[in-house]
């Protein structure tokens, strides 16, 4: 029997939706959403990076990455500098640092439990799995 793959999608987006809201949770508890570690991650990622690439790596417009880096450096985590001709750089201060590090912490302890369902096998499936969909998913729009 083929798999229903509406199904799949659904999977897919609830198993995403629990790992948003609880890592969401368990981040504010050190004083940042999800949203900002995940920002602060690319611009630590990715030296040098423009707002442009970060807001692709980070799954939000231009606009909404610039809205967000605004908090951000507003929040003493993160400053921005002009690069080559209008682009602008970010790069985390020793504040965005420590709460780039607090929030590994806090994915240190509730990643296990998110995926604690999956041995490891299945786990190294899964991973493979979503990055074949990746990698198609890159390869159709180049």
């Amino acid at each position: 029997m083929a798999t229903d793959l509406e199904l799949l999608g659904q999977a897919i987006k609830r198993a995403q939706y629990r790992n948003h809201r609880t890592m969401d949770a368990a981040l504010r508890e050190v004083g940042v959403t999800l949203v900002q570690w995940d920002a602060l991650r690319a611009i630590a990622n990715t030296p040098g990076a423009s707002g442009h690439e970060l807001a692709v790596g980070t799954f939000q417009s231009d606009q909404s990455f610039g809205t967000l880096a605004t908090r951000l450096i507003a929040g003493g985590w993160v400053t921005r500098t002009s690069g080559r001709g209008r682009r602008l750089e970010y790069a985390l201060t020793e504040a965005g640092e420590e709460a780039l590090a607090a929030g590994r912490r806090v994915a240190s302890g509730v990643l296990p439990t998110l995926f604690a369902p999956l041995d490891e096998r299945h786990r190294a499936a899964l991973f493979e799995a979503l990055r074949l969909l990746e990698a198609d998913a890159a390869a159709q729009s180049a």
